[in-house]
């Protein structure tokens, strides 16, 4: 029997909503473009799927766009922006995923200049740090709203105020927000004035891969063209089933939100289990349980003995599944986000994550335990 806490890097899938999606996918196969009995019934199953999504998110259904996943819906606002016959800057803050920072790094190849946010010491953005950064001729801001390395939860609102209120007479820059570690973990505001877009990802809330969604409050111009499926901002052959499944599964995850989870409790074991062990502290160092600046189902540390690869071999071998929290490999020795927030080489090559969800238990978390403080030879 193994012990998962790898919940950042996807999650078990919910038996429920897989077998919404299995039912849907053999019923309700038709193109739902179809102007036919079964093409209308079909419409109305993806129509009450964006229903459904909007009422989790507390917003209106012409605000959701159904998009293959997390990264494409990151995708979106930026690739918008080819359309624009002069090119300017992009601002994104130094602790991005990889679906922004690297779809910003090709956007320098079509003529825009991307602007780096810099992170504080404990891996937050902070709103002066976003005002110092952008120019006259920024076009777009991202900032994620829960790091998914650090747990690092971001003022998003803030920065949203600052930017209005940093420039009352100009053309506001495109705010988006990669939400995909928010969504269903955290109490999270999907609908703060000043923020244009979030994306989400299914399969990190419980729900199937290869569908997810992008929150929209303005209009933005299509790059990729096509049949002009999701108001011509995703086109292509709808995923009926996994717009269902996705729908299904932000319902379950806003509900346990509502009700509360055992998050927090999971975290206070962790990190009071941690502070047991020599040779293990967490990232960053002033980092501790019950912190509210941290979601308490992502928690990043780092050991005296082991480079973070190793001991998540060392750990996978006992059946224990944690991350070191990025692709680390001998040819690449830096973790973009620990570097940002000036962690010391080799505190960043030590580090590893772990991170948990509503199936973690407490016997998970004491056997991670056991295991770590085995290997640190306590």
């Amino acid at each position: 029997m193994s012990v998962y806490l790898d919940w950042a890097a996807t999650t078990p899938p919910d038996p429920a909503v897989i077998a919404e999606y299995s039912r849907i996918a053999q019923t309700d196969w038709y193109n739902p473009s179809s102007a036919h009995e079964g093409g209308r019934r079909v419409r109305s199953v993806l129509e009450d799927s964006r229903r459904r999504a909007a009422d989790a998110l507390s917003s209106d259904p012409e605000s959701i766009v159904f998009t293959s996943g997390g990264t494409e819906s990151d995708h979106i606002p930026l690739l918008a922006l080819l359309q624009r016959s002069s090119r300017g800057s992009i601002a994104i803050s130094a602790i991005e995923h990889a679906a922004v920072s690297e779809q910003a790094k090709a956007m320098e190849q079509a003529g825009w200049k991307t602007l780096i946010i810099p992170s504080n010491r404990d891996g937050i953005i902070t709103p002066e740090a976003v005002l110092s950064t952008i120019r006259e001729d920024t076009a777009l801001v991202a900032v994620m709203g829960v790091n998914n390395e650090t747990g690092a939860i971001q003022p998003i609102r803030e920065i949203a105020d600052a930017l209005e209120a940093g420039r009352p007479a100009k053309r506001m820059p495109h705010f988006h927000v990669d939400a995909v570690q928010a969504v269903g973990k955290i109490p999270f505001d999907f609908n703060v004035p000043g923020v244009h877009s979030y994306a989400l990802s299914a399969h990190k809330i419980g729900g199937p891969r290869g569908i997810g969604l992008l929150k929209l409050s303005k209009q933005i111009e299509p790059f990729v063209r096509g049949g002009g499926q999701e108001g011509g901002l995703r086109p292509g052959t709808e995923n009926v089933a996994g717009a269902a499944a996705l729908a299904m599964a932000l319902e379950g995850a806003t509900r346990r939100i509502a009700e509360g989870t055992a998050g927090e409790e999971i975290a206070n074991r962790l990190f009071a289990g941690i502070a047991n062990i020599p040779g293990i502290r967490p990232i960053p160092d002033g980092r501790a349980e019950a912190d509210p600046r941290f979601s308490p189902f992502i928690a990043q540390f780092t050991n005296r003995r082991f480079p973070g690869e190793v001991l998540v071999r060392a750990l996978s071998d006992r059946n224990i599944y944690i991350s070191t929290g990025s692709a680390c490999s001998s040819k690449k020795k830096k973790r973009p986000v620990l570097e940002a927030m000036r962690v010391d080489p080799d505190s960043q090559q030590n580090a590893f994550r772990i991170s948990s969800g509503p199936g973690t238990t407490e016997s998970d978390i004491d056997a991670v335990l056991a295991a770590l403080s085995e290997l640190m030879g306590v």
